[in-house]
């Protein structure tokens, strides 16, 4: 029997093999084409260019600096010259007015309805109060809420509000008021310690004299210790402050200030030996400490 044939595999390439082994050659290489103006800044002179402006910028830095005046030493002399220049150029508010500022938020216009006749709708008197107490305590003078039916408070906001007397002082000629609303931000006057105070020492009035203000009079304390009854009123009253700051009816109950615009005492009448109730130059206060205690605040 004849065999059949076997043929070994073949040994020649195919033709994806002689692609794959064929020799690639290289391509030739595509030269890259570089800006101008790079070539002119990788060039030699543009270096030198450079570094002579870099030198030229720091030797005219150097000159500047070198060439500003020097800057004056601060001396109490200069400082004394420029406060009396700015003092003789600007206006600065008073000592009065600043104390004034202090004191505004704290005073209150005081009125009296009813005291008089059944018709609590007419006024019958008008004063001024001052908040020592944030929550809508006030002191006034007694007389001028005594046998009021109604009060009628007004606040430096414009607020009004009604009050009730608290608390009452007759000695002293004190009240003490409570509002029944308050403003939200309500402030309270900050009092001072009579016990330095002297003659001569600059004050402040505040409140409404006749209903108009609130109004504000400058002066000084003309003495202390003083004793003073009204014309129309039967306690003497003693231990007052006494002091030329100009004060009317309305005036009554407001506060006696310091420059700093502390209260150091309740204006409580003025002494006039006419009937006409007009000032003549002599006012009285309550010391703030007795119209602290009024109130139920602790001394100083």
């Amino acid at each position: 029997m004849r065999k059949p044939a076997v043929y070994s595999p073949s040994r020649r390439p195919s033709a994806a093999s002689a692609v794959a082994a064929a020799p690639v050659e290289p391509a030739e290489a595509t030269p890259v084409s570089r800006p101008p103006w790079r070539e002119r800044w990788r060039s030699p002179r543009t270096g030198w260019l450079l570094s002579a402006g870099l030198a030229a910028a720091l030797v005219g830095l150097l000159v500047w600096q070198a060439s500003r005046p020097a800057p004056l030493a601060l001396t109490q002399k200069a400082i004394d010259q420029a406060v009396l220049r700015s003092l003789s150029t600007q206006v600065l508010p008073s000592q009065a007015a600043r104390a004034a500022e202090v004191i505004r938020p704290a005073v209150v216009r005081v009125q009296s309805y009813g005291s008089t006749d059944a018709d609590d709708d007419d006024e019958d008197g008008v004063g001024t109060g001052v908040v020592i107490v944030d929550k809508g305590t006030i002191l006034t003078n007694l007389h001028v809420v005594a046998d009021a039916r109604r009060i009628r408070l007004t606040f430096a906001d414009g607020s009004h509000s009604a009050a009730t007397i608290v608390g009452a002082q007759p000695e002293n000629d004190l009240a003490v008021l409570q509002a029944h609303t308050i403003p939200d931000d309500l402030v309270a006057a900050t009092m001072r310690s009579t016990h330095d105070l002297l003659p001569g020492q600059e004050v402040v009035a505040v409140g409404f004299p006749f209903g108009i203000g609130p109004s504000v009079s400058a002066g000084v304390v003309s003495g202390l210790g003083r004793s003073f009854k009204s014309p129309d009123g039967e306690q003497e009253v003693r231990n007052l402050i006494q002091f030329d700051a100009a004060a009317n009816p309305g005036n009554s109950g407001g506060p006696l200030i310091t420059m700093s615009g502390e209260v150091v005492g309740i204006v409580t009448g003025i002494l006039n030996p006419t009937q006409q109730r007009t000032f003549v130059g002599i006012g009285f206060a309550v010391p703030i400490e007795s119209a602290a205690s009024a109130a139920g605040l602790p001394p100083f």
